[in-house]
């Protein structure tokens, strides 16, 4: 039986389809490079370094970028708060934060499914929906991450109902059942982090991120006015005095791009560039009179990222194994639906397309985007989320 939004199906929902692409190209790692960069002109304040990462997937970029904080602010307190809808992520997440807690004590990890306009301040908007949050605060004991991999483990399980979603009647969106937030730390530092553990009745509106990730946290295909309405602002809202936002998206103009024009020479999936999507910002935020927008040069914001093949692969003729993960992670990025494959894939001629451009470019690449939203470090409050 076909469901009844069908119709809304996205193809970067589809779970074999991402993991076949963040499991061959590198993107997670040059995001997280980048990140590290803007990581450098932080400078937290008490009690604690603020991290937001507005959209974990399974955790690498965020990871990658904790092992950047520990070598940068190795004895002072974090607090690191993820947003997740999608429950697999969070747990390929929770999997690979045993080891952050051993190496780092003073941690606090927080996990939510909530919108962006609630996510930064662990708080729904709508009074119904405050009270039916599941708020989960667990210390976790020991000292090794033996044992902290155990507990979080344990904890899996328990986890499935707080993250079940529903779908979005007007847009196809998947949506919280009702908003859950896990509170993750250790123990023995429960003293030490007093101040930095969220409570489920805390104002935390008043506090705001150092840093903010928000990578690839739209569809490529929306327009500027609802990627700033629906992310960008509400995120920008959350940042401390002094705090960074990174965003990152997808660019084109690369070898991928070459596949899906030799398909469909029509498709333009990355409608708004940096400089558009900044100037929606500025006019949405007009009333938050404190806020720096920072498209860079194309040469510091754009950066490329490859499709892992061995020279081997490219001599001779390309194997089918390999044409295929290319051809999956050029429709990932250009976020081709399901509905728009099947003529293309059924005769097998797509395969020639992309033998024919891995041999051109020996091997294949993309490029992504970047701009920053900043605030000045001498601000007043935090202004008020919109709505």
């Amino acid at each position: 039986m076909t469901s009844p939004n069908a119709e809304h199906f996205r193809f970067f929902d589809n779970r074999e389809k991402y993991l076949l692409f963040v499991t061959t190209c590198s993107e997670k790692w040059e995001i997280a490079r980048r990140v590290s960069m803007e990581l450098e002109r932080v400078r937290p304040t008490p009690p604690a370094l603020r991290l937001f990462d507005a959209g974990m997937g399974d955790g690498t970029v965020l990871i990658t970028v904790m092992r950047t904080m520990h070598a940068q602010f190795r004895h002072m307190p974090w607090l690191v708060v993820g947003k997740e809808i999608s429950f697999e992520d969070v747990r390929q997440s929770l999997e690979k934060l045993a080891d952050r807690f051993s190496e780092h004590p003073l941690l606090v990890v927080v996990i939510t499914n909530m919108l962006y306009s609630e996510a930064p301040w662990l708080r729904p908007r709508r009074a119904e929906a405050a009270e039916q949050v599941s708020w989960r605060d667990v210390a976790l004991n020991g000292s090794t991450a033996f044992e902290f991999d155990q507990q979080i483990r344990d904890l899996v399980p328990q986890m499935v109902d707080d993250w079940q979603v529903r779908l979005s009647e007007r847009t196809g969106n998947p949506l919280y059942v009702h908003p859950s937030v896990l509170v993750l730390y250790r123990a023995d530092q429960r003293f030490a982090l007093d101040q930095v553990i969220p409570r489920r009745d805390g104002d935390r509106r008043a506090e705001g991120y150092d840093l903010v990730i928000a990578s690839q946290p739209y569809r490529a295909r929306m327009s500027a006015e609802i990627k700033v309405r629906s992310v960008i602002a509400p995120l920008a809202r959350s940042l401390a005095p002094g705090g960074r936002m990174l965003t990152v998206h997808s660019y084109g103009n690369d070898p991928g791009m070459e596949i899906i024009h030799n398909i469909w020479s029509d498709e333009d999936p990355f409608r708004a560039t940096r400089h558009e999507i900044l100037e929606q910002a500025r006019d949405q935020l007009a009333d938050v009179d404190d806020l720096d927008f920072e498209p860079y040069s194309d040469d510091r914001s754009i950066f490329k990222y490859h499709m892992y093949v061995m020279p081997s692969e490219l001599v001779g003729g390309i194997g089918t194994s390999t044409a295929l993960a290319a051809w999956n992670a050029a429709i990932y990025v250009a976020q081709i639906g399901d509905d728009r494959l099947g003529e293309a894939t059924r005769s097998g001629a797509f395969l020639d397309t992309v033998r024919e451009v891995l041999q051109r470019h020996s091997g294949l690449w993309f490029n992504d985007e970047s701009f920053v939203i900043a605030r000045d470090r001498i601000a007043g409050p935090l202004p008020p989320t919109a709505g």
